[in-house]
């Protein structure tokens, strides 16, 4: 490991630490060295806060003077909620910037270098990039396409069971999965599920570890089915809004609108549009959404192309039965070389599990 790629790897473990923290900004860290001492650490905390490099240049004071900073995206060079880190960078004399990539945002992308640059300060980029990018895959999807980055989470048999014929599925995983499951929920904006698991389960979809935060709950209705006594709708832990079909029950609206529920109808006639559903959440500034439905509702935002993650923990259980419920249902392809394939899959063992994470590709030429 070279020294730039020593104090990038600092930049970004401290980065990484506030997953969860930030949205919708990205995850963002910054270490200023000088005489070969780390003389300021900084980590974006929270969005309209000040940035990593803002941290790390009060942290070092006048000793950043001369320096070298090394931050883990392009500083920026616009005027938001807080003022350009560029320039910042340029007027306490720091000599060199080391950035891990650029500012996926294609408006933004290279303009705090230049800045840099024609102050005369000596600009290095692409240490650790592949690091940096993907930390924040969820940040460079959003500020692109203004939509959210879909995360398809299940728990499941080794055999592909939710659940057993009868409905039973407490507990497929052990309780360090289910654990690891709050720490994904703690790290996305939203949560979805469709109305059926909220009729069957009653669920809270809460966020259960030390000080998490509890995802907004998306709950796909098509027609307005959901209980109004369900938690969800009652317990006032998080936000809850239901996305439905043009066809609903106005009464069952105006009811669960009386108790503070957000109503969302898609283009769908019948059916929910998963399609509208991530268009509005993008709409409403949500940058990360954790699937947590059934097989059908994994399916329709599968089929749709819509799903960019998966996280899908598997327990060395088998309990068979035509009629128990898959974590994938739906219609599913016709033929084999149709099936979608994992990209970068992990296998990482959790308890007595273990947790599957890959990037789906659709087709094979992508």
């Amino acid at each position: 490991m070279t020294n730039h790629e020593f104090y990038m790897n600092l930049a970004l473990s401290n980065a990484r630490a506030m997953k969860g923290q930030t949205d919708p900004n990205p995850l963002v860290g910054s270490v200023i060295v000088n005489d070969n001492r780390v003389v300021g650490i900084g980590t974006h905390l929270k969005a309209g806060e000040p940035h990593a490099e803002i941290h790390a240049i009060r942290m070092a004071g006048d000793r950043a003077k001369g320096g070298t900073i090394y931050v883990t995206l392009e500083p920026c060079s616009h005027y938001g909620r807080t003022g350009p880190c560029a320039l910042a960078i340029v007027e306490v004399g720091i000599n060199k910037v080391v950035i891990a990539t650029l500012d996926p945002n294609p408006v933004v992308a290279g303009n705090g270098v230049k800045i840099l640059e024609d102050a005369g300060i000596e600009v290095i980029v692409g240490i650790m990039e592949e690091e940096s990018r993907q930390m924040n895959e969820v940040f460079n999807k959003f500020i692109v396409e203004q939509k959210p980055f879909m995360t398809m989470k299940a728990g499941s048999t080794l055999d592909g069971k939710i659940a057993t014929h009868t409905a039973d599925s407490k507990w497929i995983t052990s309780a360090e999965a289910r654990h690891d499951g709050h720490v994904l929920r703690n790290e996305n904006m939203a949560i979805l599920v469709g109305v059926n698991t909220v009729i069957e389960d009653d669920p809270e979809l809460t966020t259960r570890i030390p000080n998490g935060r509890n995802p907004i709950r998306v709950i796909l209705d098509s027609t307005l089915r959901i209980p109004l006594d369900s938690k969800i709708v009652t317990d006032g832990q998080a936000p809850t809004w239901i996305f439905t079909a043009q066809e609903v029950d106005q009464l069952a609206k105006q009811k669960l609108e009386e108790l503070g529920i957000l109503i969302f109808p898609t283009s769908g006639v019948k059916q929910v549009n998963p399609n509208d559903v991530v268009r509005i959440l993008g709409e409403k500034l949500i940058s990360s959404v954790l699937i947590e439905g059934g097989g059908s509702i994994h399916a329709a935002f599968l089929e749709n192309r819509l799903v960019d993650k998966v996280e899908i923990y598997i327990a060395p259980k088998l309990v068979g039965g035509a009629h128990a419920p898959t974590f994938l249902e739906g219609t599913g392809v016709e033929l084999m070389r149709d099936a979608v394939d994992l990209a970068d899959l992990r296998i990482t063992p959790v308890g007595k599990d273990f947790k599957f994470t890959g990037y789906p590709r659709y087709t094979a030429n992508e």
